[in-house]
């Protein structure tokens, strides 16, 4: 991984026509692509492990495999959940899969039924409306804070939409 931040600053260096803004601004996208890969990887290894005990041919009640998915492996895709609205769509859709993955293999659904029915059957928000209640309270609490140096977190830099960047504080607003 650190060869892809070495790359990727030797190929900035080269054209010197690149402000520092942007060159922390392509870091961090680079950043984002990688945690959402890796926080899949995360919670696929997690999953594999416990297979065993909520997959399809377990014997334990379907309340009792929900329970294990909520306590579990729910806490390790929302760990940061507030810091995602930075994220592109195309990381929350990869981000969105997990879910969708694992109550299917938890209900032992057949191809057919869309993951949308099976969340809704199970009471279980879908990853966008998760990030975007995270993102909206964790700004509540940041607008309250009494460290200067937290509420000036929520600044943002002058709106330039032209290059489709999000800032956490458009994730409210953002479809």
């Amino acid at each position: 991984m650190l060869g892809i931040y070495v790359r990727l600053l030797s190929l900035l260096n080269v054209y010197r026509w690149c402000t520092q803004h942007q060159l922390i601004t392509a870091l961090l996208a680079l950043h984002q692509m990688n945690t959402s890969l890796t926080l899949c990887s995360k919670v696929d290894l997690k999953l594999r492990n416990m297979y065993w005990i909520i997959g399809r041919k377990s014997q334990l009640p379907l309340a009792n495999k929900l329970l294990v998915y909520k306590a579990i492996l729910k806490p390790i895709w929302t760990y940061g959940l507030q810091l995602w609205g930075t994220a592109s769509n195309s990381n929350i859709d990869i981000l969105e899969r997990f879910p969708s993955k694992v109550l299917r293999i938890i209900t032992d659904a057949p191809w057919y039924v869309p993951n949308a029915v099976i969340k809704h059957d199970l009471q279980v928000p879908s990853v966008r409306p998760e990030v975007r209640t995270c993102s909206v309270t964790y700004h509540a609490r940041l607008e309250g804070h009494p460290n200067y140096l937290a509420t000036s977190l929520l600044q943002q830099p002058p709106h330039n939409h032209r290059l489709k960047r999000y800032y956490p504080a458009d994730l409210a607003t953002r479809s």
